[in-house]
């Protein structure tokens, strides 16, 4: 577990705001499939899933930030596929997007 100033990191985020974001993921009130993949990736962010949601990864704890970003760049190409359906592109993009978030790269919570 990445560690900064005594707080415990997942990905860049403190552990509190991932489980903060978790917490919250229902009343937000997406889209079911946006949602699950949200879900998902919190679950696997924090340690508590084997496997990442998209490629299968296997992390014996909470994965590391370059496994975390290797997920989102995953999400990624999956994305741009156009032959992608809409469903399974909703749960890519909440994987996506829940990733994203703790990697950093946005600072909209999944």
């Amino acid at each position: 577990m990445n560690e900064r100033q005594g707080e415990q990191r997942i990905g860049v985020r403190a552990h509190k705001d991932v489980v903060l974001a978790v917490e919250g993921l229902a009343a937000r009130r997406q889209p079911p499939q946006f949602a699950s993949g949200a879900a998902d990736a919190y679950e696997w962010a924090t340690g508590h899933a084997g496997r990442s949601p998209v490629t299968g990864a296997d992390a014996d704890d909470v994965p590391g930030l370059w496994l975390l970003t290797a997920e989102v760049d995953a999400t990624v190409v999956q994305l741009e596929d156009p032959t992608l359906q809409a469903g399974k592109r909703d749960y890519i993009r909440g994987v996506h997007d829940a990733l994203a978030w703790i990697c950093g790269y946005s600072d909209r919570v999944a």
